[in-house]
C-alpha cells in the first residue's frame, strides 16, 4: 500500500497547529454575547422537556427568546459599523 503522507506537505501550505488564530478568537468574543444568550434559551427550554411548561417558564422562555433576538441585531449592528468604516450614514 503507497503512503500519501509525503503528499501532504505539498497540499498544506502552512500546517495546522490546532490553535485558533487571532482574528478567529476576536470573532468568538464578538459572538460571545449572543453565544451566551443562546445557551440560555437551550438551558430554559431543557427544563420543560420532560414536565409541561408553568407560566414561569413559559416567560423565561419568553426572555430568552428576546434575548438572542436583541444579541442577533446588537451584532449585525456593529458588523455593519465595522464594514462601513463607523461613518455616520
Amino acid at each position: 500500500m503507497k503512503s500519501i503522507a509525503a503528499l501532504q506537505a505539498v497540499v498544506t501550505a502552512t500546517p495546522f497547529d490546532g490553535e485558533p488564530s487571532d482574528a478567529e478568537l476576536d470573532a468568538i468574543e464578538q459572538e460571545l454575547p449572543l453565544i451566551l444568550a443562546e445557551v440560555d434559551l437551550l438551558d430554559a427550554q431543557i427544563m420543560t422537556l420532560d414536565r409541561p411548561a408553568t407560566e414561569l417558564d413559559e416567560r423565561r422562555i419568553r426572555r430568552a427568546r428576546n434575548r438572542v433576538l436583541v444579541e442577533r441585531r446588537d451584532l449585525t449592528n456593529r458588523a455593519g459599523l465595522t464594514q462601513s468604516g463607523g461613518a455616520a450614514c
